[in-house]
């Protein structure tokens, strides 16, 4: 491994994704632990808002760097979310204690339907494939559940790294884990995390699936990676 094309790949929207994301899995807790709660999901979702390692990717967490540890606060900070939004404290900790294995149940995840084809494609053509993504400490898990594993040289995940795009850091390990490539992108689907932090890494990268017109690179899907890749390649990709 070294040298050559690589493409870093955000995964959470851009290759899989998950029904209802982190507010979906909590109202599907609340409703199981609180019947007829009477929350609806914007409040869920306003009250999840900004508790996350990655809205502050300024901050790195290698306390964290540990899944039980990493867990440990996450579980934390949204039994605290839930009492705010008014839940009963014992409620609120019993669904915040409940998250981690729903939201990591790999029944709950697919592949988008472009996602196998256009990497198949791609690997074709000579690029080489690695994820860099703000996740879960069990996306490993979850990309070989999903059959990514064989198509990926490297999974570079702020769990444990300590590090969420944009962080700069976060996009050095991810080529220190692909042998720091000659032409490297990165592809996903979160223009500040992904793209504007690719950018301030010096590396080229293309916003898919959302669409966002202050982005120049877009794709609406997968499928016009290739076409896409092709016309714009030239000898220095990071730049």
């Amino acid at each position: 491994m070294g040298g050559g094309r690589v493409l870093l790949w955000d995964f959470d929207g851009t290759l899989g994704q998950r029904p209802g994301r982190w507010s979906g899995t909590v109202m599907e807790l609340l409703d199981r632990v609180c019947p007829g709660h009477g929350y609806r999901g914007e409040q869920v979702s306003a009250a999840l808002t900004g508790i996350y390692p990655w809205h502050r990717a300024d901050q790195a967490h290698p306390q964290l760097s540990e899944p039980h540890a990493w867990w440990q606060r996450m579980t934390e900070v949204i039994g605290e979310a839930l009492v705010r939004l008014g839940l009963p404290p014992t409620d609120a900790a019993t669904a915040a204690g409940l998250v981690r294995a729903q939201y990591t149940d790999p029944e709950h995840w697919s592949l988008y339907d472009d996602t196998l084809p256009v990497l198949e494609e791609l690997s074709s053509l000579g690029w080489r494939h690695a994820v860099l993504s703000n996740h879960v400490p069990e996306l490993p898990i979850l990309i070989r559940f999903l059959g990514l594993a064989p198509h990926l040289e490297a999974v570079v995940n702020s769990a444990v790294t300590g590090y969420e795009k944009p962080h700069p850091e976060a996009f050095r390990i991810a080529l220190a884990a692909t042998g720091d490539p000659e032409q490297v992108w990165m592809i996903g689907d979160n223009p500040t995390a992904d793209i504007a932090g690719a950018h301030a890494a010096g590396i080229r990268a293309i916003l898919v699936r959302t669409p966002d017109p202050g982005v120049p690179r877009h794709a609406p899907d997968l499928t016009a990676l290739p076409a896409l890749l092709a016309a714009e390649y030239e000898p220095h990709a990071r730049r």
